[in-house]
């Protein structure tokens, strides 16, 4: 996944076999690699990348299911998440294969041509394309899948305490060894107005999930130009926005990875009403002011504790 992952958990018996677990844990991260990394060029979405037809494609059942939850949550956020973007992110200089000049219109809009969540049937087990041009990338849902994976391993081995990140999002249960609710930070993004604060706002997840996407970490400079990763996929371009993240909480990872994703493509004003009409996700924003502060909105039902800017609802 190209990223890193820390597990915790707090055990009632003394004796446990950590090294095991580990092996356990590692075994489910690299078969969700092997099927959803389009780092790894003989992965199973690789695979179906490379599949130019429109006949269906045979898939395993974890990417059966994140394709299938993808594919949902588009139809649900009108197609502002979308996983067919794989070629719109590598024009502009992110992915596996990335570009190392800025794309023209005309190239922005021949791979949007191909590009859209409708594009691709997920239906017995199958991935089917309509265009035989198009192509995925899991990155904005499989890592929420991977968190939800593990945990549910851990979960089936009879701990109740647990903490699980990958990357960034987070699932959790019970207490940690101070017997407290784990607690998550929102990360403070630099340039701002306490530039000497990391940690923004603190979240305290008593069960569930939570995830964050921001526009100002996994950046790429073309040509001196600084550019953010989310790509709208409906333009073909980077987006501009005063939104500086998105935490979304959630039961499963799954939905508040992808979640999260949407909500930055999208207006604090838009993201706000999307989530008052969908009880299964919650939201925290990070907003940049016109004078350079910053303030905190969230949804109805999203606690924040300690932030160190205005809340604003």
């Amino acid at each position: 996944m190209g990223t890193t992952f820390t597990i915790k958990i707090i055990p009632s018996e003394k004796n446990v076999n950590v090294r095991l677990l580990e092996f356990e844990v590692d075994s489910i991260l690299s078969a969700l690699n092997k099927q959803m990394s389009t780092w790894d060029p003989h992965s199973e979405i690789s695979q179906f990348n490379a599949h130019f037809s429109t006949d269906p494609f045979p898939v395993s059942s974890s990417f059966f299911k994140v394709v299938e939850n993808a594919l949902s949550i588009s139809e649900r956020t009108n197609g502002l998440f979308d996983i067919s973007v794989y070629e719109l992110l590598e024009i502009w200089g992110f992915g596996p294969n990335p570009k190392s000049d800025l794309p023209d219109a005309d190239e922005i809009e021949s791979v949007l041509i191909h590009t859209g969540f409708e594009k691709i049937i997920a239906e017995k087990q199958s991935l089917q394309k309509l265009d035989p041009l198009t192509k995925l990338d899991l990155n904005a849902i499989a890592k929420g899948y991977g968190v939800d994976e593990v945990f549910n391993f851990l979960e089936s081995k009879g701990y109740n305490d647990i903490f699980v990140e990958i990357g960034g999002e987070i699932k959790c249960s019970g207490r940690n060894q101070r017997n407290k609710s784990w607690s998550i930070g929102i990360e403070n993004p630099t340039g701002g107005n306490k530039p000497d604060r990391p940690v923004a706002a603190i979240v305290y997840a008593d069960g569930g999930a939570v995830a964050t996407s921001g526009n100002y970490r996994n950046i790429v400079d073309l040509n001196g130009e600084i550019l953010g990763h989310i790509i709208h996929p409906k333009t073909g371009y980077p987006i501009q926005t005063n939104v500086l993240s998105v935490t979304v909480l959630a039961n499963s990872c799954i939905l508040a990875d992808a979640w999260a994703t949407a909500l930055m493509v999208m207006d604090y004003k838009s993201g706000l009403a999307n989530v008052d009409e969908n009880p299964e996700v919650r939201a925290i924003w990070m907003l940049d002011n016109s004078d350079g502060t910053r303030h905190v909105a969230r949804s109805e039902g999203a606690k924040v504790e300690d932030s160190i800017y205005a809340f604003k609802q």
